[in-house]
């Protein structure tokens, strides 16, 4: 099996996970769970590491981190020894604690910092264990929204940002913009990863291949890479759409809208531009259509016909 691609440069960001070793448990008490983010504190002290959202689970943890010197591996290995260490010689263990390496997923901040510290947060409330997050104190959730004591090493500042200049109200809306998910149908963002190493637009993902990765590198570690010059335009897409669903004007922009946003690898607001409507429009449309498909087996087949004209 090949290794995991790496791709490390200062200041990238990491959407992190790390599971236990066949799916068994790697926080077994509280003191587990505090001696880990003793760790995640060290890491920040001596490799300048800036976590930005951490949830930990039973069995498997998530970190949104950034890395001002690009030292990911050096940060890892940090977190992942250490505990590992502390677990084997609390429990009178020997060998490895985590399932292989840990999965790093390079991530453009400003298209998804946001969205992933939600589905960091919401985690415990999909794994059935909480039904608001703020009832879970394993998670920077807390923090975020100013119950109890604030996390010192946790960075809220750049995610908050996006919510408003002063932190009271900032906080206000993370709040409502994490707990406007509670009881909905929520996809993972990480499902638009693309291959396996990258969640970004098209723009970003195309720079990362020209700067960070050689042709050789990305043959061989991430051959999805190679599809990224197959990616149906706007105008391919919204094309494609109109051949197939016509006299259905709504149904075709509710269509060409979920595609655009799912596979063009586009800016929701460039996608916004093309159908004359606002971000969330682009965002709810997509959050929708799948709904719409589920419940009508000819549209599902008029999708796959689309799809397959597109290639995609």
């Amino acid at each position: 099996m090949a290794r995991p691609l790496r791709i490390a440069y200062p200041g990238a960001f990491y959407h992190v996970t790390s599971r236990g070793n066949e799916q068994k448990d790697v926080f077994k008490s509280r003191k587990d769970r505090e001696k880990f983010l003793e760790y995640l504190a060290s890491a920040t002290q001596r490799y300048g590491a800036l976590i930005h959202a951490y949830c930990l689970m039973s069995n498997h943890y998530h970190l949104l981190l950034e890395t001002p010197a690009g030292n990911l591996s050096q940060i890892m290995q940090h977190i992942n020894s250490a505990y590992t260490t502390y677990f084997n010689i609390k429990r009178k263990r020997a060998g490895h604690l985590f399932q292989g390496r840990y999965k790093a997923i390079l991530v453009e901040a400003d298209e998804y910092a946001t969205e992933l510290s939600r589905y960091i947060h919401l985690n415990p409330v999909r794994a059935g264990i909480v039904s608001n997050p703020e009832d879970y104190p394993w998670s920077s959730y807390r923090s975020y929204i100013g119950e109890g004591n604030v996390t010192e090493w946790l960075k809220r500042e750049f995610i908050l940002g996006y919510f408003g200049k002063r932190t009271a109200d900032a906080m206000k809306k993370y709040r409502k913009f994490v707990e406007d998910m509670l009881g909905e149908e929520y996809e993972s963002p990480l499902k638009n990863t693309f291959g396996t190493a990258i969640l970004g637009t098209a723009g970003f993902i195309e720079t990362i291949t020209a700067t960070h990765l050689s042709t050789k590198e990305a043959d061989r570690d991430v051959p999805a890479l190679r599809q990224f010059a197959s990616r149906p335009s706007l105008e391919e897409i919204r094309t494609a759409v109109n051949t197939q669903i016509v006299g259905d004007e709504k149904l075709a922009r509710q269509a060409g809208m979920y595609l655009c946003h799912r596979y063009s690898g586009e800016k929701l607001r460039t996608i916004g531009e093309l159908y004359n409507v606002r971000e969330s429009a682009i965002t709810e449309a997509s959050r929708l259509f799948p709904r719409k498909m589920e419940k009508d087996k000819n549209l599902h087949g008029v999708m796959d016909r689309i799809k397959g004209a597109l290639k995609i």
